[in-house]
């Protein structure tokens, strides 16, 4: 009888502890970052945005229609609809549907490009600046408000008068642009992470400098630079715009969403849909990065948990 009881009891708490196991494994997957995302309604739309967009840029070959820089000067203005161009027609007879796919891949590809340039800037400079301090931080943080006194689409304007247009120097320019943000964040962090106990106990048992910033420093700093990335990218995408339309940027015939918007300008009182159509998918793709760096913010930010 008593081994009965005692098999029973075995049994119960075995049960007791399988059943732990499974509360405990279901109170982690409710509170990964996927699941806190996939709650945040609006970072879910955004999300489907960016995914839609980066779609539309990987594949613009098979879904364009028309080469997007043929001309045809007969088939100029045509309205959408007509002759099998949904989207209707530039002032040379381009297509404009193909050239909105085919500038989803150069707008993303700038923006995605010009801020992994400034990511890895500046994150080295924010590194540097934030864990030696002293003279190397006074100097580096005072070339970084130099660079910030400019206003950023002034010094963006100045860089590509300087580098001339096309797709490398406008990646260029939009990151160097950003540089002094990143760096900024970067240095913070660090200011906070370097007096943490774990990295005080570090230095007790001799790490170098090169592994406290690359192994303990740099990884606590993923979150921030996380989200300021990804609202970035949408600031990138509206940069590029905004140089191309003023004749800065993607030169024609490349097509962009800027070189698109700078064409259609000169039409706006005939031919308004030449202009409006390129504006939408900046306004929307920009709303979606944004929306997505909210719920990013949301689920990284420990001052954001619930």
């Amino acid at each position: 009888m008593k081994k009965k009881n005692a098999a029973q009891t075995t049994a119960s708490d075995l049960l007791g502890v399988a059943s732990n196991e499974e509360l405990l494994r279901c109170e982690r997957r409710a509170n990964s970052a996927w699941s806190k995302l996939r709650r945040n309604k609006t970072a879910m739309v955004g999300l489907i945005i960016v995914c839609v967009m980066v779609f539309i840029a990987v594949f613009a070959p098979l879904l364009a229609p028309y080469d997007p820089t043929a001309v045809n000067p007969v088939g100029a203005f045509l309205k959408p609809g007509v002759d099998g161009h949904l989207l209707g027609t530039d002032n040379v007879g381009r297509d404009l549907l193909s050239r909105i796919l085919y500038g989803a891949r150069v707008s993303l590809l700038v923006a995605f490009g010009g801020t992994v340039v400034a990511g890895i800037i500046g994150i080295i400079l924010g590194l540097i600046a934030g864990y030696f301090g002293g003279i190397v931080d006074s100097v580096i943080m005072r070339i970084m408000d130099g660079m910030l006194a400019f206003p950023y689409i002034l010094l963006a304007i100045i860089l590509m008068t300087v580098l001339g247009s096309g797709i490398f120097n406008v990646i260029l320019a939009i990151g160097i642009g950003n540089v002094p943000s990143f760096a900024r964040v970067v240095r913070g962090e660090v200011h906070i992470i370097k007096n943490e106990e774990y990295c005080n106990a570090a230095r007790v048992i001799g790490v170098s400098n090169t592994r406290m910033l690359l192994t303990h420093i740099l990884p606590n700093t993923i979150s921030p630079l996380i989200v300021y990335a990804t609202l970035g990218i949408a600031g990138a995408i509206i940069s590029e715009a905004a140089l191309s339309f003023l004749g800065l940027g993607i030169s024609e015939p490349t097509a962009s969403w800027g070189s698109i918007l700078q064409t259609g300008k000169n039409w706006l009182n005939n031919y308004p849909y030449i202009a409006t159509y390129s504006g939408l998918f900046i306004l929307v793709t920009v709303l979606g990065f944004n929306l997505l760096g909210d719920g990013v913010r949301d689920v990284l930010d420990p001052k954001m948990k619930k």
